[in-house]
């Protein structure tokens, strides 16, 4: 939310410099994400008057203008046609850069004449939208002056982040509030006019009472919607809102002034009187954004005996809106459910300034008030009769009594304040002193403690919770001492849980392997989602759309983050991100890695640069699962790694038919193009949970000792069909004598000339290790003939 210091300081009486509001804001819960002063911008700009104008010699529609900024005549060619000698206006001498024309201004000829600088339109300042011709200023204006000063442009802007609890500071009014009872000022209450009113009150009734709980409406006639005063737009365009008309600016001021949304209808665009009703299916409106939106059962709308006119709380319609040549409207000022806007604000994709604060849940008691605020300023601005205040239905009573300990700002929020101190603070936030069961008043009294009533204002005040809250972050979190933890005696007992310590190890092996970690959000878009299955959960009421689904992986944010680095100039990026997934059945921790771009760059020995492969990533999962303790030799590789894999070009990581540790391999081409990623890409996903727990043996760890006789290498090659997995035949080798062979692998693959055609020839490395004595001649054939054997049973034939 944004706001001037000026308009801040139209609710708070306060000596208090920009620097000290600032950091009270943030002090007190309320985050600054920036400061901006506009007029800075414009510094360069001086106010000036034009001493003469002349003709251009050549050009029609020019005239040589002599300016006088202050400090003597300058020559300036202008096209403005209400350029003429004695208008004051706004000068840019060179050097100025003009934010509208996104120029530097600089000596130049123009049609033969030098021109030293120009004279400044409003929307060449961005000031406005005037463009017909130079600003005109009064006559009495001091020649020479710094335009910003003059227009009141240096009036810093303040960005503030709101939290979704605090829907009182949605407004200037309420953020005054609390930096009044942080001590860095005297609020000011705002002005409630008594507005007489005449005739009957607009007809307006309600049918949903359950999205609409009041509608409130009053009508002005004979009114004439001009331009809304100076002071108002300044505001308004300060914020970055464009100012529209007086109607339309008066609304908007009052959302970000007080938090209170209105709409105004022009009420000769109505037919028959307004009712806030249920949506039909099917129903259609044109909002003021000028879309079109079709609306489902159960929304809350304003409609009239033509049609909705309004999707109630978060934008008004276009066929209804006011306009240059509206005389007579009807001001809306309504309470609606925050969860009935919430709902229809997400179906719909809609926000706008009232679904933000209507979502929030606006001061309730605030109707009628509200209402007359506005109808005053119509009236002021724009002239008019107002009638009789229609009320149809209730806001609901909020404000509740709380019971409170003073006791508990030291024992939850860990500061000792007195409890006359607390006591204040709460009063100055709008609280009450209240009245609860007898019996508990007398013992918060023995306690020293009141029972408290919450202002209308403060719907998520629930429990005595809530009043520590408010007084502890009033009194300054950062005067909580910091208190170490209890330590028990003797030497630390570890607490790290297994699974913990799983992941440390994990990680640690994944960084030592020259990964780089990343941390990615566990929501994820449902775009993101699908091409992996889809969430299984997805939010009700999102703070974005591309944050919705809980992630049924980790690929997609990995994939995410490589597409960002890619983008920006990385060569080869090399992520993995140890984190959840978040299936039907339970949040399951997973290890992801991503490779993508170059493995290794070109160079005088490879020539072209090599990208990632299947084997890559296979050999990342093996030495990360070996890492974190899995038996990888007993791993087996198999295929069925999922839809968002690559097919041929991914398998998995499997303890038996069923346990499966990993996936790894190429990530589909079409996954790669939902995130905009060229190339190949290649993926791991590790499952920790599926990693068996060691068994525990003791705490030593039995001494390592050498073989005493040295191993025996046999190679052999076989004809295998094309189809035998590599990994198929190993498990059938290493299986043919397990006491005596301790490894074996594959060296080389060979198919072509000499091989039968559906074959292919595989070379396997048979590592065997003796025990008590060496192995004789026939020990070794015999072994030769049991791997030779089992290998047969795969379909491998020795060749000769």
């Amino acid at each position: 939310m944004k706001f001037t210091l000026g308009w801040l300081k139209s609710h708070l009486n306060t000596d208090a410099d920009l620097d000290t509001i600032v950091e009270g804001l943030t002090r007190i819960g309320l985050e600054v994400e920036g400061v901006h002063n506009p007029g800075e911008a414009l510094a360069s700009f001086r106010v000036a008057r034009i001493l003469s104008a002349e003709r251009h010699p050549q050009a029609d529609k020019l005239q040589v203008l002599s300016v006088d900024a202050g400090d003597g005549a300058m020559q300036v060619v202008c096209g403005a046609p209400n350029a003429r000698a004695g208008l004051v206006g706004v000068f840019g001498a060179p050097g100025a850069y003009v934010p509208g024309l996104d120029v530097t201004l600089k000596v130049a000829a123009i049609r033969g004449v030098e021109s030293n600088g120009m004279m400044c339109s409003a929307r060449e300042l961005q000031i406005g939208e005037g463009h017909d011709g130079i600003i005109e200023l009064p006559e009495d204006a001091t020649i020479g002056t710094s335009f910003p000063d003059y227009a009141g442009l240096n009036d810093p802007v303040i960005d503030v982040s709101i939290t979704p609890n605090r829907q009182d500071c949605m407004g200037v009014h309420g953020i005054a509030r609390d930096l009044a009872a942080a001590g860095l000022g005297t609020l000011i209450a705002p002005t409630v006019p008594q507005v007489t009113g005449e005739g009957a009150g607009p007809d307006v009734r309600i049918e949903d009472t359950e999205g609409c709980p009041a509608f409130y409406a009053q009508g002005v006639s004979g009114l004439t919607n001009g331009e809304a005063p100076e002071w108002m737009r300044q505001r308004l365009t300060a914020i970055g809102q464009k100012p529209i008309s007086a109607l339309v600016d008066i609304t908007n001021y009052m959302t970000v002034d007080l938090g209170r949304p209105l709409h105004v209808y022009d009420k000769a665009k109505l037919s028959g009187g307004l009712v806030a009703r249920k949506a039909r299916d099917g129903e259609t409106v044109e909002a003021l954004n000028g879309k079109t939106y079709t609306l489902s059962q159960g929304m809350t709308v304003i409609a009239d005996d033509a049609g909705v006119h309004d999707i109630g709380g978060i934008m008004g319609g276009e066929h209804s809106g006011v306009s240059e040549t509206t005389t007579d409207v009807i001001i809306e000022c309504a309470y609606f459910a925050p969860e009935a806007i919430a709902r229809t604000g997400q179906t719909l994709g809609l926000t706008s300034d009232a679904r933000q604060r209507f979502e929030r849940g606006v001061d309730p008691a605030f109707l009628d008030d509200g209402l007359a605020i506005a109808t005053f300023l119509v009236q002021h601005i724009c002239g008019g009769k107002a009638s009789a205040v229609t009320r149809a239905g209730q806001p609901p009573v909020v404000g509740k009594t709380i019971g409170y300990d003073p006791n508990l700002a030291e024992t939850l929020g860990g500061l000792a304040i007195p409890p006359e101190r607390q006591f204040e603070i709460l009063q100055n936030l709008g609280f009450t002193f209240g009245e609860g069961d007898p019996m508990e008043e007398l013992r918060l009294r023995k306690v020293g403690g009141r029972f408290f009533t919450a202002p209308s204002w403060r719907r998520d005040v629930d429990g005595p919770a809530d009043l520590v809250e408010e007084v502890i972050r009033i009194e300054g979190i950062d005067h909580v001492p910091p208190v170490a933890l209890p330590r028990a005696p003797g030497v630390a007992r570890p607490t790290a849980t297994p699974q913990q310590k799983l992941e440390r190890r994990a990680r640690r092996a994944a960084a030592a392997r020259g990964l780089d970690e990343a941390v990615t959000w566990s929501f994820i878009s449902e775009a993101q989602a699908a091409p992996f299955g889809g969430g299984a959960f997805t939010l009700a009421n999102p703070i974005s759309e591309d944050l919705k689904v809980m992630r049924p992986s980790l690929l997609p944010g990995l994939l995410a983050a490589t597409e960002r680095n890619i983008k920006r100039g990385a060569t080869s990026v090399r992520l993995f991100e140890i984190g959840r997934r978040y299936l039907q059945d339970a949040e399951r921790p997973t290890l992801g890695v991503v490779l993508a771009g170059d493995k290794l760059q070109r160079n005088w020995r490879s020539g072209k640069a090599q990208g990632y492969d299947a084997y890559d990533a296979k050999a990342e999962a093996i030495a990360l699962l070996a890492q974190a303790g899995a038996p990888v030799d007993n791993l087996q590789v198999r295929g069925e790694a999922g839809d968002a894999w690559h097919p041929g070009q991914s398998g998995t990581l499997r303890l038996g038919p069923k346990t499966v540790l990993a996936a790894f391999g190429m990530v589909h081409p079409t996954v790669l193009k939902a995130f905009d990623l060229d190339g190949a890409v290649a993926a791991v996903e590790l499952y920790l949970d599926a990693i068996p727990p060691k068994r525990a043996t003791g705490f030593m760890r039995p001494a390592y000792t050498p073989p005493a006789l040295q191993s025996v290498r046999r190679d052999f090659a076989f004809l295998v069909p094309t189809d035998l997995a590599a990994d198929s035949l190993i498990r059938a080798v290493r299986g043919a004598d397990k006491a005596a062979i301790t490894a074996a692998r594959v060296f080389d693959v060979f198919a072509g000339q000499g091989v039968p055609e559906g074959h292919k020839s595989v070379a396997v490395e048979v590592l065997l290790q003796p025990a008590q004595k060496s192995f004789t001649d026939e020990e070794l054939k015999a072994i030769a003939d049991r791997i030779v054997a089992a290998a047969a049973k795969q379909g491998a034939q020795l060749r000769g």
